[in-house]
């Protein structure tokens, strides 16, 4: 992606990347839910602390993130990224010492299919919006997959935990650090559980967990 992607985006008008209708990157009505408040994503598997979340994963907003994720809208980064400051915020925890954001990695072979790794781009942009108003937090990827993943399209819940099972570990120093873990979307919560079991045994408090979008099946409202 990269300066081609910026260099596409800049040059060629771009309509909406959610409805595909009004020009820009996003109009107001595909925008709108990726700006509302933070709210408890659902029931969390064991070990992982409930996560919060934004918006429902349906209509505009998959098509918003398979175009950021898979079409090089890299611009969309932004507006992504200000939705997950808001749930990394409200899974903030309280105490003296500012926490570290830590991602769910992404298998090598997807970041080089698609020329970067989208989700470190969206924390990216949410720590830096979360410390321009003064939440001194700071971002770490501490975490890397061990091998191939099988894709995790269509698998049940209890497939996506026995996928994943130790798939993922620590490959940075995180011992006795407040940790709060975030992905782009959770389902059944499998990759974030792997992720904070990973997390705890390399010696991390896993205090929080933040999300863009949570499956309607998954969320609570």
């Amino acid at each position: 992606m990269g300066v081609l992607a910026d260099l596409i985006d800049l040059l060629l008008p771009q309509c909406c990347a959610g409805c595909g209708h009004r020009p820009g990157l996003l109009c107001d009505a595909c925008a709108r839910p990726l700006q509302a408040d933070a709210r408890p994503a659902g029931q969390a598997p064991a070990g992982l602390p409930p996560p919060w979340t934004v918006a429902a994963y349906e209509g505009p907003l998959r098509t918003i993130l398979a175009s950021y994720k898979e079409r090089g809208r890299a611009a969309l980064a932004v507006p992504l990224g200000e939705a997950l400051a808001t749930s990394v915020y409200a899974a903030l925890p309280s105490g003296p010492d500012p926490p570290v954001v830590v991602w769910v990695p992404s298998g090598r072979g997807a970041v080089r299919r698609r020329g970067h790794d989208p989700l470190r781009g969206t924390v990216d942009v949410a720590v830096q919006r979360l410390r321009a108003s003064g939440v001194p937090v700071t971002s770490l990827g501490a975490l890397r997959q061990r091998g191939r993943v099988a894709d995790q399209a269509g698998l049940s819940a209890r497939e996506r935990a026995a996928n994943l099972a130790g798939a993922i570990e620590a490959r940075a120093e995180v011992a006795g650090r407040s940790v709060v873990l975030v992905d782009d979307v959770v389902t059944t919560g499998a990759s974030l559980a792997e992720a904070a079991r990973a997390l705890r045994a390399a010696g991390a408090d896993v205090a929080g967990a933040a999300t863009i979008a949570a499956t309607p099946r998954h969320r609570l409202w």
